[in-house]
């Protein structure tokens, strides 16, 4: 069972295969790029200095940066 606290949230992109759920999520380190694997893509996001209450939890804002598909 995982007991690790969501520590932020992803803002921006179009990717169907991520969900609002999905988009708050714990991170392990906070000043670090963040690149997702969906689909057959990655989606890139970069931490801000910006921060958001969501459900009682402060929240690290990540914004979407690009994304990149994987070659045939």
């Amino acid at each position: 069972m995982n007991t690790v606290e969501p520590n932020v949230i992803l803002r921006g992109g179009t990717s169907p295969y991520l969900t609002d759920d999905q988009r708050i999520r714990y991170v392990e380190d906070t000043d670090d790029k963040l690149k997702l694997l969906r689909g057959n893509c990655y989606e890139h996001f970069e931490p801000t200095t910006e921060s958001e209450i969501h459900e009682g939890m402060q929240l690290r804002v990540f914004v979407w940066v690009g994304g990149t598909k994987f070659a045939e």
